[in-house]
């Protein structure tokens, strides 16, 4: 039996790229377990996969000061050798992580000491600090833009794109107007605020709703303890703090998409074809890697992007009415450009690394 562990954990973006791979991976006879922290949300997200988990102790790396900083290398040092112990146990033929995440950087490096092929995948344009440390224990790294190969060792790098879910791809329209009890009068825009949601996000389009609702209906992705009661009852607009199974009924009934611009979303809306509106993360939250693949995707002609500090009632409602004049040449250029199927590009490279 082929044997691989999948790991990576903190957020949904560091999730998903295993899910999509799991139906792949188990058509090729892999027996796969999973590596995480011992209660992030990646736990309960794998385990609604029924694949084994194991949580190990986990910390982050901070480039700024914090308590935590004496503390948390004791916890990183600790589920180094808990990760050691498991490869003993597990005795994988290779391990595989997207965009790492704290809890991964032990992970790659118990392989590493125990001969254990890994693949790293890079979904942003430059990588993040977890991915730093862990590339040269590494033996490929994935990556979605043709702009992260410069910051890669040469040889070790895979042009792959993010493997996007099989299922996000054949949504259907009328389970989503059944179940948001929208109608098919006007188009529906989509708006997604990160895992976490959004506040200026939220804020923007509430306060914008009076007159986005003229033309179009809004689903609205607001995130966990975000919902506005005082908007429950208004005509053409829905709001959920998050989707599951739905998403993919949400994607097809959209033909306008706001969105963060995390690099799993991003890819999804490319292989769906969908106008997008991107606002990536300030740099005042975040290393500013949204930023770049925003800027990347605006370059490709795939996307309009409006940076979080640009962000204003006009500045959002000229965007949607530039990228719905526009969106048949948003749709084109995605259409035309050299998708890669990540899943296929990422198994045949595991298949090939493989321990044997």
């Amino acid at each position: 039996m082929k044997k691989i562990i999948l790991t990576g954990g903190g957020t949904a973006g560091h999730v998903t790229p295993n899910i999509a791979l799991l139906p792949r991976l188990k058509e090729l006879g892999y027996d796969i377990s999973y590596i995480g922290s011992y209660e992030g949300m990646e736990k309960g997200l794998i385990e609604q996969q029924h694949i084994p988990y194991y949580g190990i102790s986990s910390g982050k790396l901070r480039r700024y000061f914090d308590p935590k900083n004496f503390s948390d290398p004791f916890k990183v040092m600790k589920g180094y050798f808990q990760a050691c112990a498991l490869m003993r146990k597990l005795k994988p033929d290779i391990v595989f992580f997207p965009k790492g995440g704290f809890v991964s950087v032990p992970v790659v490096l118990a392989a590493k000491h125990a001969k254990i092929p890994t693949i790293i995948h890079e979904s942003d344009i430059t990588p993040g600090l977890a991915n730093r440390i862990a590339i040269p224990a590494a033996s490929r790294v994935c990556c979605n833009f043709p702009e992260t190969i410069p910051h890669l060792p040469e040889g070790k790098a895979v042009l792959s794109g993010s493997p996007i879910r099989a299922e996000l791809l054949h949504g259907d329209k009328k389970r989503a107007y059944t179940y948001t009890c929208l109608t098919p009068e006007k188009p529906v825009i989509l708006v997604v605020g990160g895992s976490s949601g959004s506040k200026i996000i939220n804020d923007t389009v509430r306060s914008l709703l009076p007159q986005i609702l003229k033309n179009y209906q809004v689903i609205h992705l607001c995130g966990k303890g975000n919902l506005d009661p005082t908007l429950h009852n208004t005509e053409g607009y829905v709001q959920y703090e998050y989707a599951n199974a739905e998403l993919a009924d949400f994607f097809a009934v959209s033909e306008l998409v706001i969105s963060r611009a995390g690099a799993n979303s991003i890819c999804e809306l490319l292989a769906l074809h969908k106008p997008n509106i991107l606002i990536p993360l300030s740099r005042n939250a975040s290393r500013g890697d949204q930023i770049l693949n925003a800027n990347s995707f605006q370059k490709q002609g795939f996307s309009y992007v409006i940076e979080e500090e640009e962000l204003t009632e006009q500045t959002l409602s000229e965007a949607i009415q530039t990228v719905w004049t526009k969106r048949a040449d948003y749709i084109h250029a995605m259409e035309s450009s050299d998708q890669m199927d990540a899943v296929t590009t990422i198994t045949n490279l595991i298949e090939k690394l493989r321990k044997h």
